[in-house]
């Protein structure tokens, strides 16, 4: 097996948690391996996120950093891992499975000629051979995974692992990109930046999420949660269900086509309870879910559950929260 290679998303400089955890699970191959990791930053600051990146395990940090990547663009970001990963000779490319790794890790792939696994979160030696774990019927059950291909990429599935701690005492190589990107390459240009409207925090890194579903009835709902989410210091979420409805917009939704989160307290108001939206909460330390039908499924993963009307429950309780908390 060749070395791996980790695409370490950054903003500003600071590596992103997925990426911290994609690390961390690059030097879990590596050292079962016996092989090495590199990391690959692109974007302003990319410098400053490679020293960060070496501090968690890479012994090269290929770094790209051009005016043209002050906005994400996901055709410039293909050509560059693409040639990066040619340059650095490694049999392995891995990437968080978030929003920019959806996109990516198909087209990666087939200009790779690479085999595709996605949704990774674990892995396993049997003969010599590299088994690829990933959930599969709605988390229900996992299965294992060879590539055929020498060369893979594989997504990971966020929050999937636990921090990893940084040592400041690594030493490792930060290598300047030498590729020249034009506007030309670019097929769709970001012409407008919307700011969420309804919470500041992104949920990937919430510890506290208050999300809505189809149970609410209406948009005007979230702005009860909104209010209980700002009183908690935590973020909006929501299923997709009432982002297809257009409640609220597509950013907020949680589950295995959104964000999958990790926080300490979710809180499930009028959701269902749908495979595709539990998968996307497994890891949630507790789940309290408030919905008027007892035999809704989220009652099966939620630690607590209250059978009411959301508007029995919600308002009461974030007045009771201010009392309480100031």
């Amino acid at each position: 097996m060749g070395n791996i290679l980790i695409f370490a998303d950054h903003q500003g400089g600071d590596l992103s948690s997925n990426a911290r955890e994609a690390l961390a699970f690059g030097g879990q191959l590596a050292k079962s391996t016996g092989v090495e990791v590199y990391a690959v930053l692109v974007g302003p600051k990319a410098k400053t996120g490679a020293k960060e990146a070496i501090t968690y395990g890479a012994r090269k940090a290929y770094i790209f950093e051009n005016p043209l990547l002050a906005n994400y663009s996901t055709d410039l970001y293909l050509e560059i891992l693409c040639a990066v990963f040619q340059q650095s000779e490694a049999d392995t490319l891995i990437l968080p499975f978030d929003r920019k790794g959806k996109e990516l890790t198909g087209r990666l792939a087939t200009r790779l000629a690479a085999s595709a696994i996605t949704e990774v979160v674990n892995f396993k030696m049997e003969d010599g051979q590299i088994k690829w774990i990933r959930p599969i019927y709605g988390d229900k059950a996992y299965g294992e995974y060879k590539a055929i291909k020498r060369k893979v990429v594989v997504g990971i599935r966020p929050k999937s692992h636990n921090q990893p701690e940084p040592n400041e005492k690594n030493t490792g190589e930060i290598i300047p990109v030498d590729y020249v990107i034009s506007k030309e390459m670019m097929l769709t240009e970001l012409v407008k930046t919307i700011e969420n409207s309804i919470s500041g925090i992104r949920l990937e890194d919430a510890k506290i999420i208050v999300s809505g579903g189809r149970g609410l009835g209406g948009p005007e709902a979230f702005k009860e949660l909104t209010d209980l989410a700002d009183v908690l210091g935590g973020a909006v979420g929501a299923s997709r269900a009432a982002c297809d409805a257009g409640w609220v917009p597509s950013s907020l939704q949680v589950g295995q086509t959104g964000a999958i989160v990790a926080p300490d307290l979710y809180i499930a108001v009028g959701i269902s309870g749908a495979s595709q939206h539990l998968s996307g909460i497994t890891n949630a330390k507790t789940v309290v879910a408030i919905n008027n039908d007892d035999e809704a499924p989220i009652f099966k993963r939620a630690n607590l559950g209250i059978i009411a009307e959301y508007s029995s429950v919600i308002p009461a309780l974030t007045k009771e929260l201010k009392k309480k908390l100031g």
